[in-house]
């Protein structure tokens, strides 16, 4: 079995069942066949072939699913990437991945045609009305068009080859690609569905971002292998979205922990989780005494799991039925192995802090032209998560630091040295370090500690505006604060626990 046949088993058994939800449209089963076998057709007419590569530039609307589902029916592979990312952003990825072509929509057109140019991609494809997208540029309808009258191209994937790529960063600061297999991503969905118990009744919420390795698997495949439907939300507002989980009659809501804070705040919409048999939280972790707030307020429950991009992404989850742990990530999903190991990769015993190290038929074939790097992650055949974490006598893991320098801002991941690569460019920075702060809301806030070069001046706002220009929003320091020396080692590393230290002493910083 590969992903496609997800979408062809579900025309074939149930085609009148709704599978996807949008605003005030729904698409069936059957509805969704067609669509993604016109796609798949008309990137054959484009002239993509078997292992080309696109680039899927979209918020949460029916083409992304479309897309997705359209290239592996062919063996094309999408690669999604985050709306919010700018033109150089957009050129690494695409760059890196070979994109050929592109599908975004009129709003993102501003980062993604010049990105696309810059490349030679010579295909984009526009999400919107003939009079929303500019003339000589192709509307996803017309592309669908072309594709009614194609022939289906004879190329099939099999389950080792490649679905996805799904870029992540590491250490460099440099995305990389996780490849993710055909049977990567259904081994995901057996085993979410086997603890989760997704079926026909269920609607899952997908407002969290598809392009993201979570949503693009529990909220879409997951759903959809299940027989599920799902309603797709463009963006998290936490009114409107509360409004949307009670009148679409949600029953299953995932979401990061920022997201479950902001519905909280809407405490007068109790009902819209009359309906609801089940929250799951991931992507950051979840505080107890919130879960505990929300739990009490919306009479339901949060399951706590967790899981990094490159294992599809979920690893383990705190079983609905009991017993749940709060404050930990659960067991390990059926299929997965999870280890606590210290730095030379030997097993630790239970309650001893080590790196969380996985394997299983989740965990991905590698990143996209780093052999070194996927050595490094995949030594003895584990992937070594850069999480510290304890595991207990029931097998409960608990992740208690992260090893690597990552922050997690609203779910999303966002890598220091990245963002302290744009910081050296700025023409008055000596010294840049980038660090997490606590953020009640959005899990952490990126604060950026800056020595500036003698006799060179510069404040908050300029540094802000000059990360913008290059980074995402959500990237973008949201403090600055300002040091003559940042402390180094005898190695000449930031000893990024002392400005932590230093920062916490600080109530309001320099920002």
């Amino acid at each position: 079995m590969v992903l496609y046949d997800i979408i062809r088993k579900g025309a074939e058994e149930y085609p009148d069942r709704q599978a996807i939800l949008y605003r005030e449209m729904a698409l069936t089963y059957g509805d969704l066949s067609v669509l993604t076998e016109r796609f798949a057709r008309a990137l054959g007419s484009r002239g993509l072939q078997f292992g080309a590569k696109i680039g899927v530039l979209l918020p949460n609307v029916p083409p992304f699913t479309i897309a997705y589902y359209g290239a592996n029916a062919i063996g094309v592979i999408p690669v999604p990437a985050n709306p919010l990312l700018k033109q150089a952003e957009l050129e690494h990825i695409w760059g890196d991945a070979g994109v050929e072509l592109v599908l975004t929509i009129p709003q993102l057109l501003e980062a993604a045609a010049p990105a696309a140019e810059a490349l030679g991609i010579r295909h984009l494809i526009c999400v919107g009305s003939r009079s929303e997208v500019p003339a000589g540029m192709t509307t996803f309808e017309e592309f669908l068009a072309e594709g009614a009258a194609a022939p289906m191209p004879e190329t099939r994937p099999s389950p080792q080859d490649p679905a996805v790529f799904i870029y992540t960063s590491g250490t460099t600061g440099k995305p990389k690609g996780a490849v993710l297999s055909q049977n990567n991503l259904l081994a995901n969905c057996r085993q979410i569905r086997s603890v989760l118990e997704f079926g026909p009744d269920d609607n899952l919420l997908c407002v969290l971002p598809l392009f993201h390795a979570f949503a693009g698997t529990v909220c879409q495949h997951a759903a959809l292998y299940s027989g599920s439907r799902f309603t797709c939300v463009e963006m998290f507002q936490p009114a409107r979205t509360l409004e949307i989980i009670e009148t679409a009659g949600v029953t299953i809501v995932p979401a990061v922990p920022a997201m479950y804070a902001a519905m909280l705040q809407f405490g007068d919409r109790t009902e819209a989780f009359a309906k609801v048999r089940l929250c799951v939280s991931g992507g950051a972790p979840m505080p107890v005494a919130l879960m505990e707030a929300f739990e009490a307020k919306f009479d339901t429950i949060i399951i706590e799991g967790d899981g990094p991009t490159e294992c599809s992404p979920c690893t383990s989850v705190n079983p609905p039925a009991g017993p749940r742990k709060p404050g930990t990530i659960g067991l390990p999903l059926p299929g997965v192995e999870m280890r606590i190991v210290d730095d030379h990769d030997q097993e630790l015993p239970p309650n001893t802090v080590g790196e969380i190290v996985v394997r299983g038929d989740n965990v991905m074939l590698g990143y996209h032209h780093q052999p070194e790097a996927t050595a490094e992650a995949m030594r003895g055949g584990w992937y070594h998560t850069g999480d510290l974490g304890t595991v207990d006598e029931d097998g409960y893991f608990t992740i208690v630091d992260r090893k690597k320098d990552m922050l997690i801002v609203g779910g999303l991941n966002v890598y220091p040295r990245e963002i302290e690569e744009v910081l050296y460019t700025h023409p008055a920075v000596l010294d840049a370090a980038v660090i997490g702060s606590v953020d009640p809301l959005r899990g952490e806030e990126v604060v950026a500690v800056i020595a500036l070069k003698p006799e060179a001046s510069a404040d908050v706002r300029e540094i802000r505006e000059f990360c913008r220009k290059s980074l995402a929003n959500y990237k973008v320091p949201r403090r600055v604060l300002f040091r003559e020396t940042l402390p180094r080692s005898s190695t000449g590393k930031v000893l990024k626990r002392l400005l932590r230290k230093e920062m916490d002493l600080e109530p309001n910083g320099s920002a």
